[in-house]
């Protein structure tokens, strides 16, 4: 199995392949590429990979960039530290869709949907998307969380979330009537089991759902400002490198 790695943190590209060797010693990492250039060039010259593994935000910018610039026929595995773009990752030959930091058995996973998968991209045929969603096990995420308050268990309904923020390493919601409760999880594991649709992780503090946003603003340096229609205690900042995206996902609804 020939694999490339488009990844442009070299030291994350050197533990992807160091993993993948663990887990599949016959395969050959045949390229490690760090930006969409870079990626397009090899691609367009050089013979299809068996599998490709993308991390999704790039030096020179988001890497479905590059299937406008050159068809992909193989499958990808999209790893990624942010959950807002698994509709695309689908759309764009994704097979899995792994949120970093992953772990060997994330790889392993991925390595047994690729193999049941084997010949489902390389069909002439549009796959159809549900089904594929269906098989690929995504869902619209967590519909509620059970929390502990006051000597009592609560059901907070997701959709009464506004925010999640972690301070001080503790993981606290705040809800649309400004209530707070705090969640065992850490902010990464809330993430994973959230609809990436409805909510987005601003930075590594706050996690906020799509229908608290009131305004977003522009602000010095290329980043913006997201205001919400909840208080909040921190002026949330969204860096140069993620206000393209961010505003996909609020217009991509």
């Amino acid at each position: 199995m020939k694999i490339v790695i488009i990844e442009d943190e070299v030291k994350a590209a050197k533990s992807l392949a160091g993993l993948i060797t663990q887990i599949k010693p016959g395969a050959e990492v045949v390229a490690s590429l760090q930006s969409i250039e870079s990626a397009v060039n090899y691609l367009s010259q050089n013979a299809a990979p068996d599998l490709i593994f993308m991390d999704i935000q790039l030096s020179d910018g988001v890497s479905f960039e590059i299937f406008k610039a050159v068809k992909i026929n193989c499958p990808v595995v999209f790893c990624t530290a942010y959950g807002e773009y698994a509709m695309d990752a689908i759309k764009a030959n994704g097979i899995d869709y792994i949120l970093k930091p992953f772990s060997k058995e994330q790889l392993e996973q991925a390595f047994e949907k690729v193999d049941n998968f084997k010949n489902f991209f390389q069909q002439n045929t549009q796959p159809n998307l549900d089904e594929l969603i269906k098989r690929l096990g995504i869902d619209d995420g967590k519909k509620s969380f059970l929390v502990f308050k006051e000597n009592k268990y609560v059901t907070i309904a997701t959709d009464q979330i506004a925010y999640i923020y972690i301070k001080h390493d503790t993981t606290t919601i705040v809800t649309f009537q400004q209530q707070t409760y705090t969640l065992p999880q850490s902010i990464d594991q809330v993430q994973n089991q959230l609809s990436a649709k409805q909510f987005y992780r601003l930075n590594r503090q706050y996690l906020v759902n799509f229908s608290a946003i009131k305004e977003v603003e522009h602000y010095y340096g290329r980043k913006l400002l997201v205001k919400l229609v909840v208080p909040n205690a921190d002026d949330l900042l969204l860096g140069k490198e993620k206000t393209t995206a961010f505003l996909q996902w609020l217009e991509n609804r």
